[in-house]
């Protein structure tokens, strides 16, 4: 258990140390009026208090990711740690810091306008729309899986698997149109409390129980024998790094009373996020007696939700196994929630609706959560390796957007998200040349034609994009022609 426990420590020290040299880089100023002020309107840029704009950016961003993913990513062994502790502190806080902070300094703009200020318009056109397919995505994912674990709490009752998908749906428009202190400023605290009760709950139990973990080793012990690279740093994302998160981070850009609260919200919601997966995967290789051949059979005949519902019983007990069962079903619904309702946003950007009018929002709302439902009708397994992969190529645009930002800003420090850009580059490439969902391409074959996509990304960014950022207007000035 000491790599599991040492894992949170390093989680934590980065908190305290990588990311006030970030914070002290992007220069956040204590005394400058954030959007939650300067734009307010009731409804989407609405001033709240720390402890909360970071709870409801821990609850959007901790999806099915960090439990799920982590529970899947276990099956390659404890090398899911060396991901998790590295890719958190240096790819997915860097990313989710860097990307909410852009937005907090412009305004509160969604990731597809950061994209479109830092990449140019071609491409913002481009992820607008794959945002928005992505985020819908996202919340027809999240409708599933808390539906069934909440399906397994009430077995035997009116309250089955088909009508917790309409409560879930149901919960997520109110969430999507509603102003956000009104629905999810409130019901979020309790949200949290469970979270948190979870991960101390089952974080402890699988320290104190009789469980064994396998030894120290980055060497491959997937029993099917999937390779390593790409799979498990797709598995594994919201651990580690996600795009989802940059979709996110404008909503709480545009609550956030100071920019100094940069911080705690996004790099330290993220380390939070690092922390739960670490439970996770640790549950994934030591909960099971028959070790990671166990895991993978059972993962097999009972899935995910099968999984996290028998250690949360056994390491909780009857009372607390309700409780954290609960405490990972709002994972997921307190994504699937804010991810219709940052397309809401990315749609309204698009076609410049003023969204104060309540019919103005049901007028997007409706047409994306009838979308939403033709999707679920879709096979789960389909959806979710369509969605990994465009969560991830998000998080790789993203960086290249940040890096782009860094050197205008900040010359060579750019290299602090250009690094991830390309690792993240190489990732994508490699899985959609060489997955069945892309181009099924032989992994030698793949991995070289990989290898010549991230040489030809850094050229366009060190030739083009590094020209390209001495032509954007600073953030003033775009702040003021927005104005």
């Amino acid at each position: 258990m000491l790599m599991y426990l040492g894992g949170i420590i390093l989680l934590v020290i980065a908190y305290f140390t990588y990311a006030k040299f970030l914070e002290k880089m992007l220069g956040a100023d204590p005394n400058k009026k954030t959007p939650a002020y300067t734009k307010n309107d009731g409804v989407d840029y609405v001033p709240m208090a720390t402890w909360r704009v970071y709870l409801i950016q821990l609850l959007n961003i901790a999806g099915l990711g960090p439990i799920y993913g982590a529970i899947q990513g276990a099956l390659f062994g404890p090398a899911a740690y060396f991901w998790i502790i590295i890719g958190c502190i240096f790819g997915g806080a860097v990313h989710d810091f860097v990307s909410g902070m852009i937005s907090l300094k412009h305004d509160g703009a969604t990731i597809a306008e950061v994209h479109g200020t830092y990449l140019g318009k071609t491409i913002q056109q481009v992820m607008r729309v794959f945002t928005i397919v992505m985020m819908i995505l996202v919340g027809v994912v999240f409708v599933a899986g808390p539906a069934l674990l909440l399906s397994m709490l009430t077995k035997g009752t009116f309250f089955n698997y088909t009508v917790w998908v309409i409560v879930v749906f149901a919960y997520y428009f109110l969430a999507t149109v509603l102003p956000i202190d009104i629905l999810i400023g409130k019901l979020y605290p309790i949200f949290g409390a469970c979270l948190i009760i979870m991960a101390v709950g089952v974080g402890t139990g699988i320290i104190v129980g009789p469980y064994t973990m396998p030894a120290f080793t980055l060497a491959n012990l997937n029993p099917a024998k999937v390779p390593i690279w790409p799979a498990m740093f797709i598995t594994i994302a919201c651990g580690a790094i996600s795009g989802f998160h940059a979709t996110q981070s404008p909503l709480m850009a545009r609550c956030m009373k100071n920019e100094k609260n940069g911080r705690p919200v996004f790099y330290g919601a993220m380390i939070s996020e690092g922390i739960i997966a670490m439970i996770w995967a640790t549950v994934g290789m030591a909960f099971y007696k028959g070790g990671l051949p166990e895991l993978a059979k059972q993962l097999t005949a009972i899935g995910p939700n099968g999984v996290v519902y028998n250690a949360c019983f056994t390491m909780m007990g009857s009372i607390g196994g309700i409780i954290a069962v609960i405490g990972v079903v709002v994972c997921p619904i307190t994504s699937g929630d804010t991810a219709f309702r940052g397309a809401r946003l990315i749609f309204a950007d698009i076609f410049h609706i003023e969204q104060k009018s309540v019919w103005k929002r049901f007028a997007i709302a409706i047409p994306m959560f009838v979308i939403g439902i033709i999707l679920t009708q879709v096979d789960f397994q389909i959806l979710w390796r369509y969605f990994g992969w465009a969560n991830q190529t998000l998080a790789m645009v993203t960086l290249w957007a940040c890096s782009v930002f860094l050197y205008k800003y900040k010359g060579s420090l750019h290299w602090i998200t250009t690094i991830p850009a390309m690792f993240m580059t190489m990732v994508t490439a490699t899985y959609i040349y060489t997955q069945k969902i892309g181009f099924h391409m032989p992994m030698q074959a793949g991995v070289i034609l990989a290898v010549v996509t991230t040489a030809v990304f850094l050229t366009c960014f060190m030739v083009f994009g590094t020209k390209f950022a001495k032509t954007i207007p600073t953030v003033e000035d775009s702040n003021k022609a927005a104005v």
